[in-house]
């Protein structure tokens, strides 16, 4: 283990002496295998930012394969409710569904200890999706006789049915491509954890697309995680560097083979604030995109002075996960009715986080209003946030 972290940090020391790379000859560059010891989505996340970071992958390329305790990542400028059922994660398995955002672009993934994730680390030079994706179709044929295909979306499938969704880094000098194969996932808690209605929201961050998915052991029972770690490891390393041709056993031993990582700071200097960024609500809610909800709700016939039913709408901006503004329309029958149209505990919300730290205020507050008009339109409200 020792002589791992020392390679680790004389890489690091190489990267920051000079960015400057000459192209590399394939005969030139060696693979590691890095397999966490962590199965905390953080402390991964943290992980890969850090070798992709630090590490100089011009003549040594790697794999890095990691699980999981459940939780749902995603993508770096995706909006969290509108994905996740945020309100309910921690009621969700015996010790809840952690959320977390990568720093890598795509759609939204649940992970748990059926789900085997993989990050192929290369120069960005010699980034290449798709020779990726052969080396883990190859291995599932060559181990398990499975057929999977690659979507024009670079997804892989199984019968029609996604099996591993895929997202990238691209950088200088480095960059990365990670993915995840379902393997034994739980199918109910990942149900659980996207249920989504239409939350009516406003936004131009990236929706996830909805796809048919399965498990690989429903092909081959067969099929485990721990099997697949050594398939999918072998098969990297009998693998040349820049192209997919087999190389065998041979090429295979010339490698430099597994690496079992412990990702800690006595092993990575600065680890720790990276997981603490990550695991941050600044980064997870703070980095959202603007939005957008707008709610309607029809005025019950006694806070009304007419006989014509009329609707009020409450509508709510959300920017770096933090109440901006709050607009409230009420029909002409509820104002005359004496509202003035501003609640001031309405108002007040400006500036608090759009979570339950804004939903706690409301509770509280709602207990000191006498009028029975600024309770209806204060759970309205209430109603908006509680609906994302």
């Amino acid at each position: 283990m020792a002589l791992v972290q020392q390679s680790f940090r004389t890489s690091a020391f190489i990267v920051r002496l000079s960015r400057a790379y000459s192209t590399p000859v394939e005969k030139d560059i060696k693979k590691s295998v890095f397999i966490s010891q962590s199965k905390d989505i953080y402390t991964n996340l943290a992980l890969e930012d850090w070798l992709y970071r630090n590490f100089d992958f011009t003549n040594h390329h790697v794999l890095m394969l990691w699980q999981n305790e459940p939780c749902v990542v995603i993508g770096r400028h995706q909006n969290p409710w509108l994905e996740a059922n945020v309100s309910e994660l921690n009621n969700i398995s015996e010790k809840g569904v952690k959320l977390a955002r990568r720093s890598s672009g795509g759609g939204t993934v649940y992970h748990d200890l059926g789900n085997l994730n993989m990050t192929f680390f290369t120069g960005r030079e010699q980034y290449n999706r798709k020779y990726n994706l052969e080396i883990v179709t190859t291995a599932l044929f060559r181990e398990y006789g499975l057929k999977l295909e690659i979507s024009s979306r670079q997804d892989l499938t199984l019968r029609n049915c996604k099996v591993s969704g895929t997202a990238a880094k691209l950088g200088r000098p480095s960059a990365y491509h990670h993915c995840t194969l379902l393997v034994n996932f739980n199918k109910v808690n990942l149900s659980q954890a996207l249920q989504k209605l239409d939350a009516g929201i406003q936004t131009n961050a990236t929706k996830s697309i909805k796809s048919k998915i399965i498990n690989l052991c429903e092909e081959n029972p067969k099929l485990d995680v721990s099997s697949l770690y050594r398939a999918v490891s072998w098969e990297y390393l009998r693998t040349q560097a820049l192209s997919v041709k087999d190389g065998g056993l041979e090429l295979a031993t010339k490698q430099k083979g597994f690496q079992m990582i412990n990702p800690t700071e006595q092993w990575f200097p600065g680890i720790d604030a990276l997981t603490d960024t990550f695991q941050g609500w600044e980064w997870r809610y703070g980095r959202t995109p603007k939005f957008t909800i707008t709610r309607s709700f029809t005025v019950p016939d006694n806070l009304l002075n007419t006989d014509v039913p009329d609707d009020s709408r409450v509508t709510m901006v959300v920017e770096h996960g933090k109440i901006s503004d709050v607009n409230l329309f009420f029909p002409p029958g509820l104002a005359a009715n004496g509202f003035s149209g501003n609640v001031n505990v309405v108002t007040s919300l400006i500036g608090h986080k759009f979570s339950e730290e804004a939903l706690d205020y409301l509770e509280w507050s709602v207990g000191t209003l006498i009028s029975v008009k600024d309770k209806f339109v204060t759970d309205c409200v209430r109603q908006v946030m509680q609906s994302v």
